[in-house]
Formats: C-alpha cells, structure tokens, sequence
C-alpha cells in the first residue's frame, strides 16, 4: 500500500504501477458530466475557470452534502460514478487541465488512455456500494462551485485524508486491468469454441449382451 500527497507531479504518478493500493491525503475536487461539460465549455471560450481544476485529482462523484446551521458542508455519501459516461469528455479534459488522477469505476476508454499517458494521468478504482466509508475519507469540504448544477453535479472541493484503498488501474504507461481482463475474456471464449469444434472419437459399448451403444469420449 502507497501513501500519495495531492497535489501530484508528473515523476509520482508515473511511479505508480498497474495493480497498486493507494490511499490519498490532500486537495480532491469531484466532478460529474455536467462539469466537465462547463469547464471545457468556459474553457474554450477564453474564460477563466476554476483553479482547483488544474493538476487537480478528479473524483467522478456525485456527493450526498448536508448544510450545517454555520453554512458548513459536511458529506454524507461519497459513491463513484460509473466513469464511461465521461469518456468523451475526458481526454479533452485532462488535456486542457493537466488532471493527474481520476478516481471512479468500471475504467475508461482507450482514448482516455491514451490522453493519460500523454500527460501523465492514472485512473484509481474506488470499490462500489462503499459510500459511507469513501465519504470518510474525503474529509472536510473546503468549497463548492456550479451549486446551480445541482448537488450531485457541482464541483466540490475536499481536502482528504487517506481517501481508499484505491487501486491502479489505468497507469500513465497505457496499461489497463480492464484491457488485460478483456483480453484474457477473449483468449478463454476462443479456446472454449476450438475445444467445441474438435472432433471426438466414438467408440461401442456394450451395455447387455442384446443391446449395444455408441459413446462418445476420447478413447
């Protein structure tokens, strides 16, 4: 297990291997589809956009947040988000704000992949239905931008303390769990459909003295 401080350079995340357990103190923003749909908007445009997008590590998260009487916010339920749903968005998006880490489930496209090991990005998988524990170790909300969203799609900001366990599972060399599992899928279904197609030798045997039947086996 890797204990990782945000922000992050480019030498500590391409440290990071395939199959790594990380947890991670410091600044975390999250952020949905909407947002990255704002930001690269604003961008594009020339505007400024928020400051804690850049080298930032992203959370696909849509937080459970709950006010306090003082105006603080306090999460409740912290869940990742199935990332596919940003997979056009996100290349665009790590290029434009120079993202380190992404945290999510179920993994990316190749073409995420590809924009990662371009600039130096890694895709940490958070365990799903553990929002009550993630939630923990997000730690305290240090702010919250686009609330006009909607909660679950604003940009929230934490400052986190020992976010995980996470894993690698995207590193910033291109290599995938999810591909390698793909292939390996591949690999058994081709093997199971040759073994299918073989053809088995069949030979007689004699079940009673007036009665015989064909068995099919190896011999």
């Amino acid at each position: 297990m890797t204990d990782i401080r945000t922000p992050l350079n480019d030498a500590a995340v391409r440290s990071l291997k395939l199959g790594d357990t990380v947890f991670i103190s410091g600044p975390v923003v999250t952020g949905r589809d909407e947002a990255h749909i704002r930001a690269l908007e604003m961008s594009r445009n020339g505007e400024e956009t928020p400051s804690v997008l850049d080298g930032c590590v992203l959370y696909h998260c849509g937080p459970i947040m709950r006010q306090n009487a003082d105006g603080d916010w306090i999460v409740v339920a912290a869940g990742p988000t199935t990332s596919a749903r940003m997979n056009k968005l996100e290349p665009e998006a790590i290029r434009t704000f120079g993202i380190r880490a992404i945290i999510g489930k179920g993994g990316m496209s190749k073409e995420v992949a590809e924009a990662m090991r371009e600039c130096g990005c890694v895709y940490l998988a958070a365990t799903g239905g553990a929002a009550v524990s993630l939630a923990e170790g997000l730690g305290r909300c240090t702010g919250v931008q686009w609330l006009d969203l909607g909660m679950a799609e604003a940009l929230w900001s934490f400052e986190t303390d020992r976010l995980g366990p996470l894993i690698v599972a995207m590193d910033a060399e291109g290599n995938s769990l999810y591909e390698k599992v793909r292939e390996s899928l591949v690999r058994d279904a081709r093997s199971c459909r040759r073994r299918r197609r073989s053809p088995r030798a069949c030979r007689p045997r004699r079940r009673s003295p007036s009665r015989a039947s064909w068995t099919c086996g190896s011999g």
